[in-house]
């Protein structure tokens, strides 16, 4: 139901529309849960799997990587490859975030998909440093890209009880990515199967190949009914809404669905400037905008410091053979696959600030005490593996939160845009330096430097912890526009003194 206050609901953008009295995301929310969410999920969320892909092949073939009949890179090379892709996709996360906003959900998250799979295939084809660096920034912005747009999408397509654990259960899907390239590159680089310098190549076409199925698959997803609101466009809006109830209604063999519980008046108002989002991030929610860069700048240091040099610490200290490092990528990604999967439910009882502190604290104080055993040489390959198991069944869950946190707690019109500019900076903050700086700290070959750097995030983890448990929102089970209500909304109240209803 959308009923015009003043003016003509249907103009769109740069319209004379003084208000109009929606319940398009009170129907969203109320929907039961359905094949079509699963729809959603399965063709939005395989965007975590992909990155998961493509930083465990670059992990696992690290040592490859360093052999002269391949790139021949050293140890500090693998770091700025990690590095670069890290940047690429700083800088694809804040330019397609902004995008998303202006030009909706739908038509970014089919671009940057496109531009993630060209960019996977040419990395296949590196012959140098330099434009294995090109490609893998030029991948990395696809996913970057991809971050914005499909966690906007998620949020906005999700029944709010359930938004929670459905966000860190796609988020978490990360690590389904790092299973599968982990059993792919036990194979694809193994020499008795195909030759060193061609199995590391064939390796980059599994994401290829995955994206491109998948791409198909999202032409059935359609545009966010709240941003097609945003813009004005609250006809298209109910006709999205009225084919996905229809949808349900055939499949659950409904004859109605429950009544929608609330209005909002909504003020459509299009593209805000950059002014209205940096006001409305720093000065409207100033302690929102601290817990996000926590959480995001401690999630990304942790996870790519670890990650992106996984094989080389198990190749360095332990002497593991580089073609069987796969092999301990699986249950290490197990274990980050489980946390979201079950404790993951209880940001949505127990809440938020709660789930949040303790995944974070939890995780840093875990990963100390395995680096002070790592120091102490108390470890091999395999306690290694376990105790990162345990480390990151906590962090896996807190970082899918981190996620989630920052996509839920700033209005509607600037959702993408602050996805993109949390991780952009928390990534730039923990991420763009830890592979380089632990590639260099490993190539050292004392474990007493490792340490150090491991203490950094661990630090960096803890810390964030502490912020949630003073600046976390108990966004548990509540309709995104009550817990940040849209400018639009907030402009038509202080333009003609009308209340949306929440």
């Amino acid at each position: 139901m959308t009923l015009p206050l003043n003016g003509n609901p249907q103009k769109g953008q740069g319209s004379s529309v003084k208000g109009v009295k929606t319940d398009i995301p009170a129907r969203m929310d109320r929907l039961p849960w359905s094949g079509w969410h699963w729809l959603v999920i399965i063709s939005l969320g395989i965007t975590w799997v992909l990155d998961g892909l493509e930083v465990t092949i670059v992990g696992a073939i690290a040592s490859i990587l360093k052999d002269p009949q391949t790139l021949h890179f050293s140890d500090a090379d693998v770091g700025n490859a990690a590095t670069a892709y890290l940047i690429g996709a700083v800088v694809g996360a804040l330019f397609f975030g902004r995008l998303t906003d202006i030009l909706g959900r739908k038509k970014l998250f089919m671009i940057t998909l496109s531009l993630y799979l060209i960019a996977t295939i040419l990395t296949a084809f590196s012959f140098n440093l330099l434009w294995f660096a090109l490609f893998r920034s030029l991948t990395g912005a696809g996913i970057g890209g991809e971050y914005a747009a499909i966690n906007s999408a998620v949020d906005e397509l999700i029944p709010a009880r359930v938004r929670g654990w459905t966000d860190l259960a796609i988020n978490g899907s990360w690590w389904g990515g790092t299973a599968v390239g982990a059993i792919a590159t036990v194979f694809l680089v193994n020499p008795h199967f195909l030759p060193i310098n061609l199995g590391w190549r064939v390796a980059f076409g599994i994401g290829a190949i995955l994206g491109l199925a998948i791409l198909l698959v999202r032409r059935f997803v359609p545009e966010s009914p709240r941003w097609l609101m945003m813009h004005g466009r609250f006809d298209k809006a109910d006709q999205v809404i009225r084919e996905i109830e229809e949808k349900i209604k055939r499949e659950d063999h409904l004859d109605e669905l429950p009544e929608p519980q609330s209005t909002i008046t909504i003020h459509p108002r299009g593209v805000v400037t950059y002014g209205e989002i940096a006001r409305t991030v720093f000065k409207q929610y100033p302690t929102r905008a601290i817990l996000g860069l926590a959480l995001m700048a401690g999630q990304a240091f942790i996870y790519n410091a670890v990650f992106f040099t996984y094989g080389l610490v198990l190749t360095t200290f332990y002497h593991v053979p580089a073609n069987t490092v796969g092999w301990y990528l699986i249950p290490f990604a197990i274990g980050n696959i489980l946390g979201p999967l079950t404790i993951g439910r209880l940001f949505d009882t127990v809440g938020r600030r709660t789930m949040l502190s303790f995944t974070y604290i939890t995780s840093g104080v875990l990963l100390a005490i395995t680096s002070w055993l790592f120091l102490q040489g108390t470890l091999n390959a395999v306690t290694q593996t376990m105790c990162w198991m345990v480390v990151f069944f906590f962090a896996s869950t807190g970082a899918s939160a981190a996620y989630l946190t920052v996509s839920e707690i700033f209005p509607l019109e600037t959702r993408a845009i602050a996805i993109a500019f949390f991780y952009a900076v928390g990534t730039t903050i923990g991420g763009v330096s830890a592979p380089t700086l632990f590639g260099y700290l490993i190539g050292t070959g004392k474990a007493l430097n490792v340490f150090y750097g491991d203490l950094i995030g661990a630090g960096l983890m803890t810390l964030a912890g502490i912020i949630a448990i003073f600046f976390a929102v108990n966004a548990e089970r509540q309709s995104l526009e009550s817990i940040a209500r849209p400018l639009s909304s907030i402009a038509e109240e202080s333009e003609a003194g009308s209340v949306a209803a929440q």
